[in-house]
């Protein structure tokens, strides 16, 4: 389908690539922070979280070979490619996919005060549970908090 509707082929390509989380577009921000928490916190959560990701993109990937690198039959063969009015629809998305992914800081900023929000209701409510601290080093596996030493030199 790439022969007869090449603008599509783009298209559905960026889509496909900012679902995968490739920097620069819109999907990277979100996951990069997803994946940078899941390893601070749990390492094993942060590699069955990588894996998915792997396997999403393998399955993308092969999705995207399979419809536009297939073979070219039947309606696939004389398959128009988008029109002027579905280009000025997906132009202002694919460049606000580019924006988000470069600039992400205009929606991490909306969003602060309700995570903090709920950060704060989950240290009222979750016993022994503590936000991390993002200025922090993450702790090794099994590591525990110690006292600071007094008089230390």
């Amino acid at each position: 389908m790439q022969k007869a509707a090449p603008v599509l082929a783009a298209v559905f390509t960026i889509s496909m690539l900012a679902s995968v989380g490739l920097p620069g577009l819109n999907g990277f921000p979100g996951e990069f922070l997803s994946l940078l928490g899941a390893f601070s916190g749990a390492r094993w959560w942060g590699v069955v979280a990588v894996s998915g990701i792997i396997f999403a993109a393998i399955y993308l990937l092969w999705t995207y070979q399979r419809i536009f690198h297939g073979p070219n039959t039947g309606d696939n063969a004389t398959m128009a490619d988008l029109r002027p009015a579905e280009m000025g629809v997906m132009v202002p998305l694919l460049a606000l996919m580019v924006f988000l992914g470069v600039y992400p800081t205009p929606l991490l900023e909306r969003m602060e005060p309700t995570v903090q929000a709920v950060l704060e209701h989950v240290e009222e409510s979750v016993p022994g549970f503590h936000a991390p601290d993002p200025g922090a080093e993450p702790k090794a596996p099994g590591a525990h908090a110690s006292a600071p030493e007094e008089g230390g030199h």
